[in-house]
């Protein structure tokens, strides 16, 4: 019998990490990249002798697969996907594929904003007491860790686009922090599609399955009433007692499973912001569930540092604190970011624009945004929203000029915030470059 043909289309992390799964399961393994495939990872398929291809895909090479793993960069219109669809070749996601070779607790976290933070969080929480891998869109590839290590349980960020790709694969705790429009441009614009898009994290569960989410959050609420899931629900509010899940109550989280309660006061947390106890929450009740003891929950809360490029606290120079959030690619993560400033802030914000609509920041900017720095190619649209609101608005397409300004305009007790609200492209490679050049420019100062 000829082995089974899997063919994958980007040669990155998560790519390589399936070739490499892949090829240890038998199959015939090609990867296939349209642009350049870093060379740590050439190495990597040249020395487990996988073969390979960049700047171009040929087709008479991909079109005879059995199955097709997908980079979540790669859009599904795209000509050769459509093909592939046509021809009834599966085209699915590195998770789909790696979660067939492992008997581990998957903990599957999607959402608009607050998913690396809570991964990572929770990640803590658990690593303190049980094996316990991080991957998805966080580290080392899922299938890679699936190869060479193969936890007893795991905490995957998810994207919407690695959900678009699932057939069977089924997390037996399903997190969705919050959904708010973003990557519209993939979804026809229809807000409908990437809704049910992040909702497919639940649909093959069971109802030994969990699902925690955002109860407060209306469009989540209103979309599990009109599509009920299997899953048990154990919801997180701030604003309502919650019997089975997590709520506030005046200072303290309460956390309740099954008659199984945790106090946790609200005081103690390590992260600032009312999104950041919504974080928590979810963390908690998951490590509940995963039978963490209450006092490794509390302690674990306490002491988490935070993601970098995630309201990252940089130095403070004069009086002025400088905070890092070039992770903020949308107007939503930017909304957290302004609501838990509590001084006059100089707001760093610009990039390329995924069709933000900027009415829900007019409050915060109105009462706490000092000065606005624009650091992207076309500016226009920030001028136009929030040009009759700050006295100064200045535009620059370089990072330490943009620093340099935000030095001059920002006085003792001020913050100046690098919360972006669009991606990164226009200027920078990505995010992670974005806030790093932003650091080294306050370090330089």
């Amino acid at each position: 019998m000829s082995k089974k043909r899997l063919v994958i289309l980007g040669g990155g992390e998560s790519g390589v990490g399936t070739a490499l799964l892949g090829k240890a399961k038998g199959y015939e393994v090609f990867v296939s990249d349209k642009g350049t495939i870093k060379v740590k990872y050439k190495k990597v398929l040249i020395h487990n002798e996988i073969e390979w291809e960049e700047q171009q895909h040929t087709e008479s090479k991909i079109l005879n697969a059995d199955v097709v793993l997908k980079s979540p960069g790669i859009s599904d219109k795209v000509a050769l996907v459509q093909q592939l669809i046509q021809k009834n070749i599966p085209v699915i996601s590195e998770i789909e594929f790696a979660s067939k070779y492992t008997n581990a607790t998957i903990v599957g976290i999607t959402g608009s904003n607050g998913k690396t933070t809570t991964a990572s969080l929770m990640h803590h929480l658990l690593k303190q007491e049980i094996e316990v891998g991080l991957a998805g869109n966080i580290g080392d590839s899922f299938a890679k860790q699936v190869l060479e290590k193969d936890y007893k349980n795991y905490v995957l960020e998810i994207s919407s686009f690695q959900l678009d790709g699932i057939i069977d694969f089924k997390p037996q705790i399903a997190v969705i922090t919050n959904i708010t429009p973003d990557h519209l441009d993939r979804y026809d614009n229809q807000f409908e599609k990437y809704i049910a898009s992040k909702f497919s994290i639940a649909k093959n569960q069971t109802k030994e399955d969990y699902l925690i989410y955002d109860a407060d959050d209306e469009v989540i609420t209103n979309w599990l009433d009109a599509h009920p899931v299997q899953s048990t629900l154990l919801p997180f509010s701030l604003v309502r007692k919650i019997e089975n899940g997590a709520y506030l109550e005046q200072e303290n989280i309460i956390l309740t499973i099954d008659n199984n309660q945790i106090i946790m006061p609200k005081t103690n947390l390590a992260l600032e912001g009312k999104h950041n106890i919504k974080n928590a929450m979810a963390a908690s009740t998951v490590a509940h569930l995963l039978k963490i003891r209450k006092q490794t929950i509390r302690e674990s809360l306490e002491n988490f540092q935070g993601v970098e490029h995630r309201l990252e606290n940089v130095l403070k120079i004069n009086k002025v604190q400088y905070i890092n959030d070039s992770k903020a690619t949308n107007v939503n993560a930017t909304y957290y970011a302004l609501e838990s400033m509590d001084a006059p802030t100089v707001w760093i914000v610009g990039g390329v624009d995924k069709g933000n609509n900027y009415q829900e920041l007019y409050p915060f900017v109105n009462e706490k945004v000092k000065a606005i720095i624009c650091l992207g190619v076309d500016n226009q649209k920030i001028i136009e929203a929030f040009g009759n609101m700050v006295d100064i608005i200045v535009e620059t397409q370089y990072m330490t000029e943009a620093i340099k300004i935000a030095y001059k305009l920002a006085e003792s007790g001020d913050n100046v915030l690098l919360s972006p609200a669009c991606a990164s492209f226009d200027l920078f490679e990505n995010y992670e470059d974005r806030g790093r050049q932003f650091k080294e420019a306050v370090r330089n100062l």
